[in-house]
């Protein structure tokens, strides 16, 4: 039978409609709008210039310099990184890095590996088993004798196995484990002993939680700006620019989400739907996530936008329709017409009309040129998803293997790892084909994913009090 035909029943007869029980929001729109920062004004941004300038001498040091010394700027490079600013710098960091990749002055662990991590990083295609035939053996396995108290060699072999790609699944795994092993026992034996080890320890315990690969950037960023303050090798210019442009980004993103909420409140979903996620915050927490830069405001506002419908129109089809409602919905939206409507019950006229109207003004705002075609193709396959709940990776895999959650969160961790393996080989396979800003965004998401999931539902409920703590850190609180 055609959609077009189907008679949907009366919502007050004996179908009971289903609730997710997501809560209300806890960030109001009042309270969105009155977030305000200082950190806007001119005198701050001559200030993060300067600050910048200071950088880049640094960064341009005459290369006899490099050549002799590498290891001195790959921790530079390494702590723009996690310090969040080196965006700024990404014309001198490929400079500097051009001319130490193909430098084999290095000898300890934690040189070659700490440049290993960097050069793949930023998209070098570095030999793993040449640059660390040293430290195997004859088999390709690391060799456990050598390395003794090398805390900071094992911990950067660690992270630098993270960036091995397919093809290298069997060093991975070598790796991961001979380093994991390593630094588990490390810290019991010197967790105790805060006076020398505290820096050390508190990196290693970060490592261990999640790799650096596999944490946003963002996030990371407010953490390690603590961490790096209480460091034994501080550099007071670095920490500047790093709180400073913090909080000058921070700045950005509360206009970006003030606009957001605003059209939020336009559309009415928040208020008149009261089964479905009011999640305006959560849904631009994700896109700092994936791209926090403050020169990419319009696409996180309109990724705002985007997530935020995706998230109504998903408990529409998981939570509340009813199969005739959904069939309805589903045609209306492949016209793309709003004169088929009229069957449509109130509710889920709202959610057509603020689906329609925000898509096609996106669509002529950011593809005048190709046309509107290309978004609404794309959106109508999206909407081709069934009713259904969508049951969690590892309950699926014990039910389907017949294996103790244990094994289940073993497998579907390294279901992960290889797909991050996957990722990463892309990333080498197409350096001039896919821009850098795409490639991070494709990989900044994936990020983002483990990070809102990691400790249980961070988008709808469960560990809002997570979530809420993250928004404040990077989107609600100046650092002092």
């Amino acid at each position: 039978m055609a959609a077009s035909t189907t008679t949907i029943k009366p919502a007050d007869q004996s179908f009971i409609r289903r609730s997710a029980d997501y809560g209300p929001t806890i960030w109001s729109f009042d309270y969105i709008q009155s977030l305000d920062s200082k950190y806007n004004g001119e005198s701050y941004a001559r200030q993060l210039e300067k600050l910048k300038e200071q950088v880049r001498a640094m960064l341009q040091r005459d290369d006899k310099v490099v050549d002799l010394d590498p290891l001195h700027q790959l921790e530079l490079i390494d702590n723009l990184h996690r310090l969040g600013v080196s965006y700024h710098f990404e014309d001198e960091i490929k400079r500097t890095l051009e001319r130490i990749c193909n430098k084999n002055t290095e000898k300890s662990l934690y040189t070659v590996a700490l440049k290993f991590r960097i050069l793949r990083q930023y998209g070098y295609d570095t030999p793993v088993k040449e640059t660390f035939s040293c430290f195997m053996d004859e088999k390709g396995s690391f060799k456990s004798s050598s390395h003794g108290d090398d805390c900071k060699g094992m911990l950067a072999l660690y992270e630098a196995a993270y960036l091995l790609v397919e093809g290298e699944s069997s060093i991975f795994r070598d790796a991961i484990s001979f380093t994991t092993a390593y630094l588990k026992e490390w810290v019991a034996k010197h967790d105790n002993n805060k006076h020398h080890n505290e820096y050390l320890c508190t990196l290693v315990n970060h490592a261990l939680e999640l790799p650096l690969h596999w944490r946003t950037r963002r996030l990371e960023a407010r953490w390690f700006i603590d961490v790096y303050q209480s460091g034994p090798n501080t550099n007071p210019i670095l920490l500047d620019l790093a709180k400073l442009d913090f909080n000058i980004v921070q700045a950005v993103h509360q206009e970006d989400i003030k606009y957001a909420s605003r059209w939020w409140k336009k559309t009415g979903l928040g208020e008149r739907l009261n089964f479905a996620r009011d999640r305006i915050m959560e849904n631009f927490f994700w896109t700092v996530g994936v791209i926090f830069e403050p020169n990419f405001g319009y696409c996180r506002r309109m990724s705002t936008m985007v997530n935020a419908l995706i998230t109504t129109i998903d408990d529409v089809y998981d939570v509340y329709g009813t199969l005739d409602e959904l069939e309805l919905f589903t045609d209306a939206v492949e016209r793309w017409d709003t004169t088929t409507i009229e069957q449509l019950p109130n509710y889920m006229k709202l959610c057509f009309h603020a689906l329609h109207n925000s898509i096609n003004e996106m669509a002529f705002d950011a593809l005048r040129d190709q046309g509107v075609g290309m978004v609404i193709s794309y959106l109508k396959k999206a909407d081709e998803l069934k009713r259904g709940d969508v049951h969690k990776s590892i309950q699926c895999y014990m039910h389907e293997a017949g294996v103790s959650e244990r094994e289940a969160r073993e497998h579907i961790h390294d279901l992960i790892s290889q797909t991050w393996m996957k990722m990463n080989r892309d990333r080498f396979g197409n350096p001039h084909f896919v821009s850098d800003v795409f490639v991070g965004i494709a990989m900044n998401l994936a990020r983002m994913s483990q990070c809102m999931y990691q400790f249980g539902d961070g988008h709808g409920h469960g560990v809002q009090e997570i979530t809420k703590a993250r928004v404040l850190s990077l989107i609600v609180d100046p650092i002092a």
